[in-house]
């Protein structure tokens, strides 16, 4: 037994040493490797190894070699990835890695984060790219956003209604910024703001040293203050981080005649970029950049990748400029690239790039992985991001004090205390959610203006067809509900053809539908001259909107303080024959298809309208205010706006119209102007309105409340609206 035993163990210890042979012969290659890389790329150190992998005849010579090792440790039972291709050594992670303790940035260090953004449809990426952001954020953050007038209004009033804590946002003027780079012809199609990146160094302020800038086609699935960290690792010289370029576009073998910009080997993406700001301003950035484009603009023409050829044509004449980045940083999934290469697990994921112009419609293996994800913040519920980074200065995003005062003051015991807190709620706007164009100055041109939320979206087809004019619409939506209805619009015929109507999406918050906040946000967005203050629910006349344009015309109301008053009427059919006519109308009114709007449950509202003078009257005719009443009218788009105070159900015209009524507009009713209300679901506030004596209490006091701030504006001929009240 004894000699078989010590053969065992002879046999035993050959394997051992072979195994050892074989894992000092892998350290040693991998090594090797990377002093390779970095004598052949100019990297800093074997950290940067992989970002521009199988540049040379040598590097591929070295991968054969790994991969055959790899084989061999597999017959092994060793695990089939060498320590340059685990997750954590192939990516910049914390803590320790190959290349020893990864740099950390500081708790409350400010990260600054630069964009360039144009138009409506840039504008709803970049929300969905800051959404990923602010989910794995543990610092301040500073955006610097260099746009257009179009997305500076969206962005502006995004960023301030949002008000997320420790977030500071910067705007910068892209057309001042244009003529640095109008001269390049470019063949992409981002156009002339995929050039601009160029200019940062010398656009961002002179004392910001250190900028990430981003492509708006971007997703992050981990903490930017990691991808921060990185600039630790640039060398004195180096003043840009790049991912390389992960399909062959540099090599220039993609078809025939095919010929790229120069570029050091697979060239770099130009999506993900750390600049060094103050290193670049030093070498004289703005120079070499411009001569190397006009020199390169001699032979190629035009640039076809926009910024990113010109990037990578310095980056050929200058390597010590760039600092590879492992390529997790920026997953590109353009079709036939390497990205799959950039992870094995979820976890080494960084950063996904939808760099093809298909963007979610692109090949990969993973691209349903990829598109969830992008879901997920594309409909996640923004109010959620609004959390406090403890130990940070929270920045001017907060809410005002006399807000945070307030809040703290309400009592929950309190039976109206939802409607105190809805009050004080701010909502998320995002203007013109879809592209618009604002219609052409036109002296007497109006805009309808009304307010929906989702139960209502099958009005807007039928409110297309009957309104050829400009209108301002406010949506009350979810994160969620706002994608659905973007869907909707744009599989819609109808809504798709019409690029003079504004979408405004208010995001949802708090138990009571804030329908004055939703009016005021859709009228502060009119820009003609007029406005047709409606509900969704109604369809003007066929013929409303140039009888509108004519009569305010005829009426002189640019020297007339007046509110035109537009007579309201119902059907209680789902199917009904539109009128064509005034003539039309009267005949389904005697034969009872139609009645006065709201005649049976709330006669006051419209009472005053004198529908029995209407009906004979060939010429507008003076109203006057009553108790109650809530006419649907046309007035200067500079009218009063609606107390933002009532919410839910119950008077929220009401109090509009003894507003005007206030500042002395005249009423007149249009004797050939009509809006028919189509019957529908009653709404939950309506409900709630009917059914619970404290809805109505609360209602009522918000009236009191209403009447003496209207007695403190308008002294003692407010006295009118008090007395009215309490005859009723």
């Amino acid at each position: 037994m004894l000699p078989r035993w010590r053969g065992r163990l002879k046999a035993l210890g050959a394997s051992l040493l072979l195994l050892l042979l074989l894992l000092l012969l892998l350290s040693g290659l991998y090594l090797l490797s990377g002093d390779l890389a970095y004598g052949r790329l100019l990297l800093p150190s074997p950290c940067s190894r992989g970002a521009l992998s199988g540049l040379g005849a040598q590097v591929r010579a070295v991968e054969e070699e790994n991969r055959q090792l790899r084989e061999e440790l597999r017959r092994w039972g060793a695990p089939g990835r060498l320590p340059s291709e685990r997750s954590g050594e192939r990516d910049l992670t914390w803590g320790r890695t190959a290349c020893g303790q990864q740099p950390t940035v500081g708790k409350c260090e400010l990260l600054h984060v630069a964009i360039v953004c144009a138009g409506h449809n840039s504008s709803r990426d970049v929300v969905t790219l800051v959404k990923s952001i602010l989910f794995h954020r543990k610092n301040p953050l500073h955006f610097h956003l260099v746009t257009d007038a179009v997305a500076r209004n969206i962005l502006e009033t995004l960023f301030h209604t949002w008000m997320v804590p420790s977030v500071f946002i910067s705007f910068y003027n892209a057309d001042e910024l244009k003529p640095e780079v109008a001269w390049i012809p470019n063949k992409h199609y981002s156009g002339i703001y995929g050039l601009l990146k160029l200019t940062l160094p010398h656009a961002l302020p002179p004392t910001l040293t250190r900028v990430i800038v981003l492509d708006t086609d971007i997703t992050f699935a981990s903490d930017i203050a990691d991808l921060w960290a990185v600039f630790a690792q640039f060398s004195d010289k180096q003043v840009i981080g790049l991912v390389e370029n992960q399909s062959d576009w540099y090599l220039g073998n993609l078809w025939k005649n095919h010929r790229p910009w120069p570029a050091l080997g697979r060239g770099f993406n130009t999506g993900v970029i750390l600049l060094h700001l103050d290193r670049l301003r030093q070498v004289g950035w703005e120079q070499m950049w411009r001569l190397t484009a006009e020199r390169e603009l001699l032979t190629m023409l035009a640039t076809s990748l926009a910024d990113q050829d010109i990037f990578n044509a310095v980056i050929k004449q200058h390597p010590w400029l760039v600092n590879p980045l492992p390529c997790s940083w920026n997953v590109q999934l353009s079709d036939h690239t390497r990205a799959e290469q950039c992870y094995s697990e979820a976890s080494d994921l960084k950063v996904i790039h939808w760099n093809s112009p298909k963007k979610l419609g692109v090949k990969n293996k993973h691209v349903e992985f990829f598109r969830n994800l992008y879901q997920t913040f594309l409909e996640y519920d923004g109010n959620l991001l609004r959390r406090e980074l403890f130990g940070c200065i929270s920045g001017p995003q907060t809410e005002p004090g006399q807000t945070r005062q307030a809040l703290v003051e309400l009592e929950e015991d309190d039976a109206c205390y939802e409607f105190r807190r809805q009050q004080l709620a701010i909502h998320r706007v995002h203007l013109t959610f879809l592209p618009y164009d604002p219609p052409a100055p036109h002296p007497h041109d109006v805009t309808l203006v009304a307010q929906l939320s989702m139960d209502r979206l099958q009005m807007l087809e039928a409110l297309c067809r009957h309104w050829p004019g400009p209108m301002s619409l406010a949506l009350y939506l979810s994160d969620a509900e706002a994608q659905q209805f973007l869907h909707f619009a744009q599989a819609s015929e109808v809504l798709s053809a019409r690029r003079d109507v504004a979408y405004h999406i208010v995001y949802r918050e708090g138990p009571l539908y804030p329908v004055n906040l939703l009016r005021n946000v859709a009228l502060g967005q009119a820009h003609t001259p007029y406005v047709f203050l409606s509900d969704i629910d109604f369809l003007p006349a066929y013929s409303l909107y140039d009888y509108l344009r004519t009569s305010i015309k005829e009426l002189g109301l640019a020297t007339r303080k007046a509110a035109l008053v537009v007579p309201a009427f119902e059907t209680l059919r789902y199917r009904l024959s539109f009128p064509t006519s005034k003539t039309e109308l009267l005949s389904l009114l005697d034969a009872g298809s139609l009645y006065t709007f709201r005649y049976h449950v709330w006669p006051r509202g419209h009472e005053p309208t004198d529908y029995t003078r209407w009906r004979e009257a060939q010429a507008p005719y003076r109203v006057e205010w009553a108790a109650d009443y809530e006419p649907y009218v046309v007035v200067p788009r500079d009218c009063p706006r609606y107390d933002p105070r009532f919410v839910g159900f119950g008077w929220n015209k009401v109090a509009h119209i003894m507003e005007l009524d206030a500042q002395e507009y005249e009423f007149l009713v249009l004797p050939e102007a009509f809006a028919i209300h189509l019957p529908h679901a009653p709404s939950l506030d309506i409900s709630r309105f009917r059914s619970s004596p404290t809805y109505r209490r609360c209602l009522w006091a918000l009236k009191d409340e209403f009447h003496q701030d209207l007695s403190r504006r308008y002294g003692s001929a407010a006295l009118k609206y008090l007395t009215a009240q309490r005859q009723l």
